[in-house]
């Protein structure tokens, strides 16, 4: 089998078990395939789930070996350096990729393929107090390694344990147990490394129904949204970063958290210690003076269990971390109970570099205007709102797309999500002019996120005529959207804003709606239009006059015409069309003579576009001694007056 070839089976065996969450969870595990020159290893930062053959990162194994003569030698402190530039160094092409940090542990074991992985079948066992002697009697050709810290220290004690093996039986074993960090698996080929796995997992498995312990995953329960709204808008600020940017607090039901630290990869995602107890101010500091950080998972005993972050992404991985570990403490009562991570060994995870490294793939964004503020935009499925959600991604917020057309606000978050990272953006169903569907949006993103820092009210729409002929159900239609609208809108975002006030001091919030120049001005046949909007700023400046002591600002943009989006440029509903049939313009006889009487009033000339609003929707929330207040945003069509 040529090399080629092999490297299409590693790839194939990985996605196997990458995809598979019973194996490999948040992209944990390494894989490889080795030549007699050449090893091929999975690279940091890219998950098994997905690889290609041509992902994998090639090393000059006689120079990933000079680890072994040169380091053991070296003080501890310096080992760790060293090796990791032994690494680099082996990498062909120079430069071509960072390789995984167990490199050095699959230069040593001499099969063809590895994978190694951390099933919860697995460290069900291995992180167990009597999983060494279970795993000799259900293993006996396995070999079992006590803990050791990651990195260089691990490459060494297995690289002893496999010679010493392999004097004894005159081969090395095909499984090598980790305790407290899963299972390598290596043979020559891809299927009897597939093979040896089903047979542990097999007999992992009867080992469980023999001691009456279920392998389902833990039930984490039900927080009730009443629950939600009172702690989690509050726990956003308690836990916010040293800057003052409140934390992603993402619901993972109502049940308990985990223990205590099991595996390196908990430690790395969810943190050694969950918070446990009512959230206040006073509980937070003294958890981060004793803990030195502050928590990834919090229980509220009998309210709700959350996992936290400063993203959304990284607040589902704690999430997945929390209901493994879950899963594997119930595990490890089929040999002994659980045996958790010492206080040196977490502590040196904690402070691991290679680790730092993973969390910065994992996540990590650099500062921007709105970093990772909770931004919800109503009507973010297309036209105006989706084109404001995408300026407001791009300055670094977690986008909430709210629309009637939950499918379209659903594939444009995807869409988002997979130019900006997962978990920059979702959507949510909502009505704004029903009661009921505007508290369930708010309730979902309670739920999801833990709060809102910005909410933008853009949902709106057009039905023009002359006060003698429109109708009464399109008058109402164009009131219940663009005013009650707004009204239902800022009731329940306010009610969430205001309990993420938690002292004096604490971040200001905002609401922005989305207005029209129409709210300036009256406007022709387009009277329950412009009387929508003219309503609306006087909810914004009565808004703004209460809710300023929940530190919420509530301002409006009054936009031109966005005369290149659907609600104007539609053939069918959209404006151009309906001033045309309603007279609007006169001597107007198509659509383009409707198009240029409306250009010919911007000074600018030409339409307002949603980076336009975008820009002075972030001044609303940048300026810090602005509220109440209507901007235009018109291209100079409408002027404040002196």
């Amino acid at each position: 089998m040529t090399t080629a070839e092999s490297l299409e089976k590693l790839a194939a065996l990985s996605r196997q078990y990458g995809a598979d969450p019973d194996y490999v969870f948040l992209g944990g595990g390494n894989t490889s395939f080795k030549t007699d020159s050449e090893l091929f290893i999975k690279p940091s930062g890219v998950a098994l789930a997905t690889i290609q053959p041509e992902q994998f990162l090639k090393l000059d194994r006689e120079s990933l070996r000079k680890i072994f003569t040169m380091a053991p030698a070296m003080l501890a402190e310096l080992r760790e350096e060293f090796v990791k530039n032994i690494q680099l160094s082996a990498v062909r092409p120079l430069g071509a990729g960072r390789p995984s940090v167990e490199a050095p542990v699959h230069e040593v074991i001499k099969y063809k393929f590895i994978v190694h992985t951390h099933p919860a079948l697995v460290n069900g066992l291995t992180c167990s107090k009597d999983g060494k002697a279970a795993a000799a009697k259900l293993f006996p050709k396995a070999i079992w390694l006590d803990y050791c810290n990651p990195g260089c220290t691990l490459s060494f004690t297995v690289k002893e344990a496999l010679d010493a093996a392999e004097a004894k039986n005159g081969a090395q074993p095909n499984v090598i147990f980790l305790q407290k960090h899963g299972v390598f698996i290596g043979a020559d080929t891809a299927d009897e490394v597939a093979k040896i796995y089903a047979d542990v997992m097999d007999a992992l498995k009867t080992a469980y129904q023999t001691a009456g312990i279920s392998t389902d995953d833990v039930e984490m329960g039900t927080a009730s949204d009443e629950d939600l709204a009172e702690v989690a808008p509050a726990l956003r600020t308690l836990l916010a970063d040293e800057d003052g940017n409140r934390a992603i607090v993402h619901c993972v039901g109502n049940s308990a958290a985990f223990e205590g630290p099991l595996t390196p990869d908990h430690v790395v995602y969810a943190k050694s210690f969950a918070f446990r107890g009512e959230a206040t101010a006073e509980a937070i500091a003294a958890f981060k003076a004793q803990r030195g950080y502050l928590p990834k998972v919090v229980e509220i005993p009998g309210k709700a269990l959350f996992t936290v972050s400063q993203t959304l992404n990284e607040a589902r991985s704690a999430a997945i971390a929390l209901a493994n570990a879950r899963k594997i403490e119930k595990l490890t009562a089929a040999f002994g109970g659980v045996n958790y991570l010492t206080e040196e060994q977490y502590s040196f995870i904690e402070n691991w570099e290679v680790e730092s490294y993973r969390r910065s793939v994992n996540g990590g964004a650099s500062k921007t205007r709105l970093q990772n503020r909770v931004c919800v935009v109503t009507g973010g499925a297309q036209g105006f709102g989706l084109g404001i959600a995408q300026d407001l991604i791009a300055e670094g917020g977690t986008m909430v797309l709210a629309d009637m057309n939950f499918e379209g606000a659903n594939k444009a978050a995807e869409e988002l999500n997979a130019k900006y990272g997962k978990g920059r953006a979702f959507a949510v169903a909502v009505n704004v002019a029903d009661e009921d569907s505007v508290a369930a949006m708010m309730a979902a993103i309670v739920r999801e996120v833990g709060g809102i820092d910005l909410f933008v009210n853009n949902a709106g729409v057009v039905r023009s005529g002359s006060v003698m002929e429109l109708s009464l159900k399109d008058f109402t239609f164009v009131t219940n959207i663009n005013y009650l609208g707004y009204f239902l809108c800022c009731k329940y975002a306010a009610k969430v804003m205001s309990k993420q006030m938690t002292a004096k001091d604490s971040p200001w919030t905002d609401i922005v709606q989305v207005n029209s120049k129409s709210g300036l001005e009256g406007s022709n046949k387009n009277g329950a239009y412009a009387g929508s909007k003219f309503g609306g700023i006087g909810l914004t400046q009565s808004f703004a006059k209460e809710l300023v002591t929940s530190h919420i600002k509530v301002n409006s943009v009054c936009p031109g015409n966005y005369l290149d989006g659907p609600l104007w440029s539609d053939p069918v509903r959209g404006l151009f069309v309906q001033y045309l049939n309603a007279g609007k313009v006169p001597g107007a006889t198509c659509v383009e003579d409707v198009r240029e009487f409306y250009m010919s009033k911007v000074p600018m000339h030409r339409g307002c576009l949603p980076t336009d609003v975008a820009r002075a929707i972030l001044y609303c929330v940048e300026q810090k001694y602005e509220t109440g207040q209507a901007i235009p945003v018109t291209g100079g069509q409408n002027m404040l007056h002196a």
